[in-house]
This record gives C-alpha cells, structure tokens and sequence, in this order.
C-alpha cells in the first residue's frame, strides 16, 4: 500500500472513532516515531492551545493527562486551568490514555505506537510501535499453525482462517508501522489490553514488556475496527466497533463470544453507570443491565456519541459531534450546555467540574451548565 492510501486509510479510522478533522500529509512511519512530539509554545495560567487537537482525557490520581495530535501529552494539576507540556518521544497521533494509579499509566495511537509512564505523565518511553505489533502478529500466527491438532480443532481454531490471518499479517508488515491504535484499558500495572483498526486486540500481563496478539481468538473474521474496551463490574470486557460490532468475554478473558448487536451501524463508547450504555453513530444510544439484550434510549439528537461520563450523583452525561452534550435527568438526556459547536472526544468529571477535550483543545464546564472555554492567543500555540 502506497502513503497516499494510507494516509486515506488513517483518515478513515479517525473518522470512524468519532472525530472527524484534516490534518497536513503524513511524514513517514519512521519519522513520527523517532521524532519528539510537537512543541507547544508556553501554556499559561487559565488557558490552553486552542488549535491543538486532543482525543483523550484521563486522571493520573488528581492530575489530568489529556493526549491528542503529532505526540501532544497535556498535565495539570489544578482542575484544568493551567496547562504544561509532557516529554514524548514520538510525534503520531495519541487516540487513548489510561492510568491505573496515580504513576503508571499508558497512551496508545497511530503506527501502532504504545507509550508507558511511570511518573504520572511527566515523562513516556516507547514499550511497543506498529513494527513490533505487525513482527507479533506473524509470530503468534505461526506459533498457532504449528501446534494446531486435532483437539485444538475441536476446540473451534480454523486452521484456514489461521492461514488466511497469517498471510494478511505478512502484507501487513510489508506496509510497515501503519496501525492505528483506538483504545486502551488496564486492570492492574501488570494486566492491559489494546484495541486498534482492523481488529487489532493485543494483551500484556507484565506491564507492556511483551504483548500477546490476540485477533485471532475473538470472533471478528471480517476485521472491522475495535473502537472501544469497556470492563464491566461482573469482571467481563466488551469490544465495541465498526458496523455493529459487539463482543463479551469471560471473566477470565480468555473465550469470547459476539453479542447481538442492536445496531448495525458503529459503536464508538461505552460506560457503566446504574446499568451498561452503549452509544455510537448519529446519536444511537442503548441500555443494557446483563450486557446481553439491549433497549433503545431516545435523545433529541442526531449527532454521533463519542464518549460518556458519569458525575458525582451517578448520573450518565453524554458527549460528542457538534458540541453534543446531554445530562441524564431520570430517564431522560436534557441539554447540559450549548455554547459550542465544537466537537467533544472524551472527558473526565473531577469535583464539580466537567473537564472536556477534543478539536477545541480543553473545555471546562461547571455543573450548574455554564460553559468556559480558555484559550490563548493564535501566536501561543499550534501545529509546527
């Protein structure tokens, strides 16, 4: 594949997880993730870049760490309102960060680029990039083909679906470092898993030293995008994706299984709150209290849902295109703000403030609905 059908390809995926935006051509792989993230101009008090795209948001104890465009790692340590640069040592796209604790906490994004820090967010190395994702996948494949028997066929491992899966991986690799990553989701510093375009599900149980392919256990035979990882109370994880796409595991995670889907459009969220929700493309949204059998929620928009929260009281607020954002009132989802028309990705509650991000930088929204957006001057930040 060409850079020109991939950087199509890449544009795609970014639409497809929710957030649609342009951005320059493409370098090569090997520059973005050799190259240090884009250096913003000095953040000052009360105001963040503006023209800074950010796709994730996350607490790192009581810090915020909000992560987005050509390697930007956003920190604050007080609720928002100032803003400092992170040390990374790429410059992809950043599409999700995850903490497990006030240190340890993971990024993942394009070109299959997998970030660790273990000081908060103040400073990443690089554990894993698309090069050794695609070098994992062949050798996971192969592995699989060589010890297949006849008990393990018996078990429902397909050894032409093997095949099939091995000779994709090798085209894969011949691309180079071209995968997007959506998602990622820890249990503990030890246990975390990553979602990613084309399927990609990759597991580690030491903290990100190594990674577990592991696309070919999950029922997913067309490759649609996984758009999100969601764990549940119960101890099961849910993937939710592109064109319907639904699957629950075992509170071991290691069978999984495809849930009806309610919809066959995409999915792009989901979040626990007094229940399990399920939103996604031009304002779908679904309730389900086992996760099995789903029930459609009515809200009075047509936008897609990107992300979900849950404040303080338990109740569910809704972000996404458009400056969606809907509070849940009952059984009802009211508008809680609406001075924006600039698209959300994700968010965190943190006392009684709603911190956002997504293609305005960061926004923060009081409870009581009045909307503040800080920015700076267009000289003080920006693309390089």
């Amino acid at each position: 594949m060409n850079k020109s059908s991939t950087s199509i390809l890449l544009t795609i995926c970014c639409l497809l997880s929710g957030i649609a935006f342009s951005f320059p051509a493409l370098a090569a792989s090997g520059d973005r993730l050799e190259r240090p993230s884009l250096e913003l101009h000095a953040l000052t008090d009360h105001s963040v870049a503006s023209n800074v795209l950010l796709l994730d948001i996350a607490l790192a104890g009581s810090r915020l760490v909000a992560v987005g465009e050509q390697g930007a790692v956003l920190l604050s340590d007080d609720a928002g309102y100032s803003w400092r640069q992170a040390k990374v040592p790429s410059s992809v796209l950043l599409t999700a960060v995850n903490f497990v604790d006030d240190q340890n906490g993971w990024a993942v994004g394009h070109d299959g680029v997998v970030l660790r820090s273990e000081d908060g967010g103040e400073n990443w190395h690089l554990q894993l990039d698309g090069e050794g994702i695609n070098q994992n996948r062949i050798t996971t494949l192969e592995q699989a083909l060589a010890g297949l028997d006849q008990s393990s066929e018996n078990e429902g491992i397909d050894r032409e679906m093997l095949e099939y899966a091995l000779e994709d991986a090798q085209f894969a690799a011949e691309d180079g470092a071209s995968t997007p990553l959506l998602d990622v989701w820890f249990a503990s510093r030890d246990l975390g898993y990553i979602a990613g375009a084309y399927g990609m599900l990759l597991q580690t149980r030491d903290g990100g030293k190594s990674w577990q392919s592991m696309d070919h256990l999950i029922p997913n035979p067309d490759r649609f995008h996984l758009n999100a990882i969601q764990a549940t109370t119960d101890g099961s994880l849910f993937l939710a994706g592109e064109a319907g796409l639904l699957i629950k595991s075992d509170d071991q995670h290691t069978a999984w299984q495809v849930i009806e889907s309610p919809y066959e459009g995409s999915f792009f969220a989901m979040q626990e709150s007094k229940g399990l929700y399920l939103m996604g493309l031009r304002g779908h949204l679904f309730r389900s209290d086992a996760g099995t059998r789903w029930n459609p929620i009515k809200v009075s928009t047509t936008s897609s849902i990107n992300a979900a929260v849950t404040d303080s009281h338990g109740q569910l607020i809704l972000l996404g295109q458009g400056g969606l954002l809907l509070q849940q009132q009952g059984s009802a989802f009211v508008p809680l703000a609406a001075a924006t028309r600039t698209s959300f990705s994700s968010g965190v509650v943190l006392g009684q403030q709603l911190i956002l991000v997504g293609e305005a930088g960061v926004t923060r929204v009081q409870l009581d609905a009045q909307v503040t957006q800080t920015t700076v001057p267009s000289d003080q930040g920006g693309r390089s």
